[in-house]
């Protein structure tokens, strides 16, 4: 069965994502999925996904439900829905919003997933234990990563221009091309050190103008470590800590690194700079380390908390 082609007015939609927003690669496929999967319901109904209806819409994301899609997974499809029609509305190409009348699933809150500091001093201590080369850059990564909770593809993507002059800073160009300042541990600068002595083993036997820019070249297309590969060096270091390797992903540790640095003392404002979140709402979701850290200063500060002996 030969792939549906996107509609003409999905392409230029995704196309003023990249243009005018600067959107990701990865958030322009997904749109394009979700949405070329939009056209092909509103073709199966007559219409093209332009013209689509409250109806239509209705009914497609009562067919995401009824195929037993998680809540999270229709609301993301529907908020791609919403910025398309927004974007016909404001281009002429119709007067209303068909997708505005449809409410959002219901979602729990999720929380996210992280590891706690034993755990990550675990990994650390394994990565340590690995000898040569790949040990240097395995530690490398992990200690920017929980220093700095960058995302995965900001990780290995970064130039080695990102670093600063005296190793402490890096300068990150993250979602939307927008680039943020982020400082550097101490552990992590040093470790950045030492591996910068055995970079040049990972470049390609050819020389590659390409991988010689970035920090973690690799003999990958793109030049640089690959985010599956990262993920895979991860997996298999969980278990050589005595980790489950389900529990372990380059994303989680971008989550431990938030959880930490706010049960430390740290400010949301703070955070959502260094992870570099448009909308501080998004940040919010690791309050629950805040609500831990209350329920834990009334537990030892409190003048009623103490033993019931001492209480009047």
């Amino acid at each position: 069965m030969a792939k549906p082609q996107p509609h003409r007015s999905v392409e230029n939609f995704l196309e003023m994502l990249l243009v005018e927003r600067g959107a990701a690669a990865n958030t322009i496929e997904s749109y394009g999925r979700d949405l070329n999967d939009f056209a092909v319901f509103s073709s199966a109904r007559k219409r093209n996904p332009e013209d689509a209806d409250t109806r239509i819409v209705r009914g497609y994301m009562k067919k995401l439900s009824g195929y037993g899609m998680a809540p999270s997974t229709s609301a993301r499809k529907l908020s791609a829905l919403r910025q398309y029609f927004r974007f016909l509305v404001a281009e002429g190409y119709r007067q209303d919003d068909p997708s505005a009348a449809i409410d959002s699933p219901r979602q729990g809150r999720s929380l996210p997933k992280y590891l706690n500091e034993d755990e990550v001093d675990q990994l650390l201590r394994a990565a340590a234990d690995r000898r040569g080369s790949d040990g240097k850059r395995l530690v490398a990564l992990l200690e920017i990563l929980y220093a700095t909770g960058l995302r995965v593809s900001e990780l290995v993507g970064l130039p080695l221009a990102a670093l600063s002059r005296d190793g402490t800073m890096l300068i990150v160009r993250g979602k939307g091309d927008k680039e943020r300042m982020v400082p550097l541990s101490e552990p992590a600068t040093q470790a950045v050190e030492i591996y910068r002595q055995v970079r040049q083993t990972f470049l390609p036997k050819r020389k590659s103008q390409v991988s010689d820019k970035y920090l973690f070249p690799s003999r990958a297309k793109q030049g640089f470590l690959t985010r599956a590969r990262f993920g895979q060096l991860l997996k298999k270091l969980a278990a050589e800590a005595r980790l489950d390797p389900d529990r372990v992903s380059p994303h989680v540790l971008r989550h431990s690194f938030a959880s930490h640095l706010l049960a430390h003392g740290a400010d949301l404002r703070s955070l959502q700079q260094m992870l570099g979140h448009a909308d501080i709402a998004t940040t919010q979701i690791y309050t629950h380390v805040l609500d831990e850290r209350l329920k834990r200063l009334v537990a030892e500060a409190h003048p009623l908390a103490g033993p019931s002996d001492k209480k009047i």
